[in-house]
């Protein structure tokens, strides 16, 4: 039966399933994390920065370390990239808009400059066209220190009161319900992102398009959709420091730990436009948020006493648009090849 169907309609199933499991798993997922926090005590930045972080980046990993088995490392490298891209162009880009993301002195003292200088070892890396083998043992032993010091940074910044501001309006459940909320979600997370990546991949090759710009493009939204569910569905919760949190975490482990496994499993060399313009852009895109940040942060005096510092439709707005113009970009360069 199915084999008299094209792939292409079964594609577009796909594509519609996934979308609708990752919104419903999302809502889930942060539920549960935002509980296993309360239970323990932890603040939500912490479990956003870690946990949520982490499980939401697996859908980058699984296609990296797929990509790197089956030879096509520059879809890895392109993977790592463009989901860091889609991240903060079109992630946090969409969170803005649905709703205000506060933001914490700590986040500009700790979470940013981890981000910046690990993307900028990435583009130290990078600038050659080629990835060894010792320089991506080098990225994923980094995530060891890096991780740890945010962890412990969080678990010393966080005053009694932020910890209490943090916990307001999270949904109370028991510590089994939590764990069994937080574990089904991020699998029906996982196996969602992957179904809509199966469908968007088989669309794109339909239409025959090289494998580094579906690493960018295709296959970068898809795994980055647990972000984009995870995310909007926290600031809509008003859980805005695990949409934060989620976004700067996942960009940390996708340079650390994504992007490292093709150059551990297979040396690779691949276009020099990954580092003048995919890297680039990724770049410029990490400081224009530190921007918005320190903005925001320069910006509170203004402020009535009771509204925290932070971004909304306006960075949204420019976050977006950029993200629009690297698309572009790629299309311009895909036609052109």
């Amino acid at each position: 039966m199915l084999d008299s169907i094209p792939t292409i309609y079964i594609a577009a199933v796909a594509i519609l399933l996934g979308f609708g499991g990752l919104i419903w798993s999302a809502d889930r997922f942060v539920a549960g994390a935002a509980a296993f926090a309360l239970n323990f005590g932890l603040a939500p930045m912490l479990i956003g920065l870690t946990i949520v972080s982490l499980g939401t980046s697996a859908p980058e990993v699984l296609v990296s370390l797929n990509a790197s088995l089956d030879g096509s490392g520059d879809i890895a490298i392109g993977n790592a990239i463009g989901s860091n891209i889609a991240n903060v162009g079109l992630v946090l880009a969409i969170t803005a808009l649905v709703a205000r993301i506060p933001v914490q002195k700590h986040i500009l003292k700790d979470e940013l400059p981890i981000l910046v200088l690990i993307t900028l070892l990435a583009g130290w890396f990078l600038r050659d066209a080629t990835l060894s083998r010792s320089e991506g043992w080098i990225l994923a032993l980094a995530l060891i220190p890096a991780l740890a010091y945010m962890v412990w940074s969080k678990s010393h910044d966080l005053s009694a009161k932020e910890m209490e501001q943090e916990q307001e309006g999270v949904e109370p459940m028991a510590i089994g319900a939590a764990i069994f909320w937080f574990s089904f979600g991020l699998i029906l997370l996982i196996l969602s992102a992957k179904i809509l990546i199966w469908g968007a991949q088989t669309t794109a090759i339909h239409f025959s398009v090289s494998p580094l710009i579906i690493g960018l493009t295709v296959l970068a939204i898809g795994t980055s959709l647990p972000e984009l569910a995870a995310s909007v569905v926290s600031a809509l919760k008003g859980h805005h420091d695990i949409a934060l949190g989620n976004i700067i975490g996942s960009n940390i482990f996708n340079l650390l730990a994504v992007m490292s496994i093709p150059g551990i499993i297979a040396p690779l060399t691949y276009d020099s436009t990954v580092f003048s313009r995919d890297y680039l852009y990724m770049l410029g895109l990490t400081l224009l948020l530190v921007v918005f940040v320190v903005y925001a942060l320069l910006s509170r005096n203004k402020l009535s006493p009771n509204k925290k510092p932070g971004f909304g439709r306006v960075a949204g707005s420019i976050l977006l648009i950029s993200y629009a113009a690297y698309i572009y970009i790629l299309y311009q360069n895909s036609v052109s090849a």
